[in-house]
């Protein structure tokens, strides 16, 4: 028909237009979108208007013959491109199919099966939101298309959109009510949903294992879902697995580093591990990119507030204002219990506060916070087992002080430990200066007065009409009191008794009867008088 329309209108005025024509089509898409959105008619209508063709019936066939040639010349050059696509696509060069079923698409933008083999592309290319985009534009081109909506659905799946890839799946059952990947798709969806439920039932009793285990779930099928993956990473960094959040938020920041919530929670991760500068930065590139992020923004406060009680707290010690540091503490305290390393740190910091305010159970006890929060703390194992020294619990002490030397094995931590064991020995045997009642640095003379004040209070004849048992009570107690006084009273034999050693050994008060401190008590109120 072409050839005889154009044997019937040659004329050189007329080729010279049939040609400008040509080339109109061959170098500008407008044309060949018009044909293809619009219709031949549509066309025919427009070139119409040009005014340049006579309304004749000759020239209107040419004008006609010609649009259809050129629609059928796109049409084949569109399945030429998609052929080329599929040759690339079998190759498993997805980067090159995906180019040619572009260019397919462009020559023919309403056709079908070019964007469900975009789709298949794009998704084999982890593109997944793209690949959504197209799967949705095939069905609204085809509603029957049942490979769009099964992509579509998967799409939904892969990006954790369970209610939207149900609805697709079920729309393909309605097509092919036997098809089984639907069928085990809609499962999936449907389990997905119930992993959601349960992480945010769980989430608000603060069960962050459970969620984190939901998530993993929920990731199976739903493998590039931003939501659930940061979902898992804050609630890695909740439990304290900083650098398995870390890892999971890096990796969605490497596809996405606009991502507000990837961003916050890798200022969460700095920020409970004591980097409040560095996590006030993420904090704010959050909220950058997402105004409307309240967990970033609260975060972004609670940091700034922990930073600047800890810090006034820290200048009240230098300062020598305990009371109002340990205050400024305990007000840093009640910020945020979930920073633990911050936390475990104040601990101890108001425990060494305590000890300076004589606090010392008070410190004891927070510095055992501090440990429960963090275990490697070696500053607070320090801090209480010198609380306990100075409140003569010297086994906890030697406990403490080996787990220190256990983890650094420095000359410092190992003469702690020495000092503390000799302690622990010391505090085994019997303790003269109790006995007499006096301090470890009495002076020579308290201790005589200590001596006759207590031989005198438990001396035999005081208690001679006492029971038999009583008697005996007294009489030991009275013996004691003479061997604590033969050995403070004597510079060597204190001496060494202050240095650790066992003075049983050495024979020292041994085969002493009563009468011999009797003597000893006379000899002494003699001397006094």
């Amino acid at each position: 028909m072409f050839s005889s329309c154009f044997t019937f209108c040659f004329s050189f005025h007329f080729c010279f237009l049939a040609l400008e024509i040509v080339v109109k089509y061959k170098k500008a898409t407008f044309y060949h979108k018009k044909m293809i959105h619009f219709g031949k008619k549509s066309c025919f209508l427009e070139l119409l208007n040009l005014n340049k063709f006579s309304h004749s019936c000759s020239d209107l066939l040419f004008l006609e013959a010609l649009i259809s040639f050129l629609f059928v010349s796109i049409h084949r050059e569109a399945e030429v491109f998609k052929e080329q696509g599929n040759a690339y696509y079998v190759k498993k060069d997805y980067a090159e199919a995906f180019n040619f079923y572009t260019k397919a698409i462009d020559l023919c933008p309403k056709n079908v099966s070019y964007y469900g083999n975009r789709a298949a592309t794009l998704m084999m290319l982890s593109r997944y939101r793209e690949a959504l985009e197209d799967s949705q534009q095939a069905v609204r081109l085809d509603d029957t298309f049942m490979k769009g909506h099964m992509r579509e659905g998967k799409c939904h799946l892969l990006l954790g959109n369970a209610m939207a890839a149900s609805r697709c799946f079920q729309k393909v059952l309605e097509l092919e009510p036997d098809n089984s990947q639907a069928q085990q798709e809609l499962k999936n969806a449907e389990s997905i949903l119930e992993f959601e439920r349960l992480a945010e039932i769980s989430f608000e009793k603060r069960d962050f294992r459970m969620v984190v285990f939901c998530m993993d779930r929920a990731l199976e099928p739903a493998s590039a879902c931003h939501r659930f993956k940061v979902l898992k990473a804050e609630c890695l960094a909740l439990l304290g697995r900083y650098p398995e959040a870390q890892s999971v938020a890096s990796d969605i920041l490497r596809m996405d580093s606009t991502n507000g919530d990837a961003l916050y929670v890798r200022g969460l991760c700095l920020y409970y591990e004591d980097c409040i500068d560095k996590a006030v930065q993420f904090f704010v590139q959050a909220l950058r990119m997402a105004p409307d992020h309240e967990k970033a923004r609260l975060a972004c406060r609670n940091a700034k507030s922990l930073k600047a009680k800890k810090e006034d707290g820290n200048k009240a010690f230098k300062d020598g204002s305990f009371e109002q540091a340990y205050e400024l503490y305990s007000e840093a305290l009640t910020i945020d219990p979930n920073n633990i390393k911050t936390n475990a740190k104040l601990y101890c910091n108001r425990a060494t506060v305590g000890s300076k305010l004589n606090k010392l159970e008070q410190a004891i006890e927070d510095c055992t916070k501090a440990i429960k929060l963090d275990e490697t703390y070696i500053k607070a194992y320090l801090r209480r087992a010198q609380c306990y020294m100075d409140t003569e619990q010297y086994e906890e002490a030697v406990r403490d002080y080996e787990k220190v030397y256990q983890t650094e094995k420095t000359k410092e931590h190992k003469n702690l430990l020495k000092n503390a064991q000799l302690e622990l020995k010391k505090s085994k045997r019997k303790d003269y200066y109790k006995v007499l009642g006096v301090d470890k640095n009495a002076t020579e003379d308290e201790i005589k007065k200590a001596y006759r004040k207590r031989a005198l209070m438990h001396h035999p004849d005081r208690h001679s009409g006492a029971s038999a048992e009583v008697q005996k009570e007294e009489e030991k107690k009275f013996k004691e009191v003479g061997e604590a006084f033969t050995v403070l009273s004597d510079p060597k034999k204190k001496s060494r008794y202050d240095s650790g050693h066992d003075l049983e050994d050495d024979d020292m008060n041994m085969g002493l009867s009563p009468s011999h401190f009797q003597d000893l008590l006379i000899s002494l109120s003699v001397n006094t008088v």
